[in-house]
């Protein structure tokens, strides 16, 4: 088609540019709509995301567990990972996770609190339960993380 534009002595000269300049619209437009696409995609994963990390602020004192907050947002739990994973590149167990170690150590820093009042205000069956918890998110037990602050 290129080499068609060029010979400008040939018979359907006009008609090839005029088809030129379709396809290049045609082209222009096809890319400006997958853009437009993934820009509406990115937005509604957005979103989603956000009202996942404002539900895991409220709630991961008690709740732990992704199902709980696909649950709240009305979509599956692979799906709560897919749109942490696109916005952030970590799961959503990871997210929350991460809150649930920042409660848990500035819970055990504030000394007027024992252990087993940590343990239930966080919802936790038992204080054991807690103390294993702990010790696989911060690698000490409550008590040690204690001791070294």
């Amino acid at each position: 088609m290129y080499d068609k534009s060029q010979e400008t002595n040939h018979r359907f000269y006009e008609e090839v540019l005029k088809l030129q300049m379709q396809l290049f619209l045609l082209e222009m437009w096809h890319i400006f709509e997958d853009e437009i696409d993934r820009r509406k995609r990115s937005l509604q994963s957005g979103t989603l995301y956000e009202r996942f990390i404002q539900l895991v602020q409220e709630y991961c004192m008690k709740e732990r567990e992704v199902r709980f907050y696909s649950d709240r947002l009305n979509i599956t739990p692979k799906y709560l990972n897919y749109i942490c994973k696109v916005n952030t590149r970590i799961t959503a167990s990871e997210w929350i996770q991460r809150y649930v170690k920042e409660r848990i150590t500035i819970l055990l820093q504030n000394k007027n609190l024992n252990i087993s009042e940590i343990a239930d205000e966080m919802d936790f069956s038992s204080r054991s339960f807690f103390t294993r918890y702990v010790k696989k998110m911060l690698g000490v037990t409550p008590k040690e993380y204690r001791e070294r602050l």
